[in-house]
């Protein structure tokens, strides 16, 4: 049996993969597939900022337990759905947030601010969004262990790509500030169009990973991948607009 990784040596796995300091990167993580770690979660996200410091940029999908009325920095994580990182990231006493019911990212690092803030109410996968100012700056993305759906950036092409009929949604939210909120938006949910095969995300991600565009190494006991925002984003616009068009 493999023993427990450390935070030196989740460090020092995640260097190997190309994770490198001073850059914006996203992490899409299941603790469970990364395995047994001494320390936890924390362990984890203190290798992260070990490897990106000096100068980087730590972001995570937050999200919220929408039981409960939002209240961007005490509402928790729905950790069923978002995993144990990311609680332990909102946590983290350093870590920001946004203030958005529907889609609230947390961040560590000198460029938090640039990257949260301003958000959107509406569209707020779309332009002058989060995504929009990751990409630009640069952001790399690392998943560890996540599903095969997790790429949150694909959100970001769904507003670029040139279709017609993008499916919408109005949804309701309650703030712990004002009470009801409605938020309109592309369809984040069900997708903006439909596609015969179901739910297009997997797939974007398994053609841009065939292509051979991502990093992939080993961190702790999972297959990690790691991509730059900007190349991935054009691949999943040109994939959505070949596949889900006219």
């Amino acid at each position: 049996m493999t023993s427990a990784a450390t935070r030196t040596t989740l460090a020092d796995q995640l260097r190997s993969l190309g994770v490198r300091a001073g850059v914006p990167l996203m992490i899409h993580s299941s603790l469970r597939k990364v395995g047994p770690i001494v320390g936890g979660a924390e362990a984890l996200l203190a290798a992260l900022v070990d490897v990106t410091s000096p100068g980087g940029t730590l972001m995570m999908v937050l999200g919220a337990d929408l039981s409960v009325p939002f209240d961007a920095k005490t509402t928790p994580v729905d950790v069923e759905e978002m995993g144990v990182l990311a609680e332990v990231f909102r946590q983290h006493p350093d870590a920001r947030v946004n203030d958005h019911a529907a889609t609230r990212y947390g961040a560590l690092g000198p460029a938090s601010s640039a990257l949260l803030e301003p958000i959107p109410l509406h569209d707020y996968h779309g332009p002058g969004s989060v995504l929009e100012r990751f990409t630009e700056a640069g952001g790399m993305v690392l998943r560890l262990g996540a599903n095969v759906e997790t790429v949150t950036l694909t959100h970001w092409a769904e507003y670029r790509a040139h279709l017609q009929d993008k499916r919408r949604v109005k949804l309701r939210y309650v703030r712990a500030d004002v009470g009801e909120q409605w938020i309109d938006s592309l369809d984040d949910s069900d997708g903006i169009r439909e596609w015969p095969h179901g739910d297009y995300f997997p797939q974007i991600w398994l053609d841009f990973l065939a292509a051979g565009h991502a990093r992939t190494g080993t961190v702790g006991r999972t297959v990690a991948e790691l991509f730059d925002a900007q190349r991935f984003v054009p691949f999943a616009t040109a994939w959505l607009e070949r596949n889900l068009g006219p």
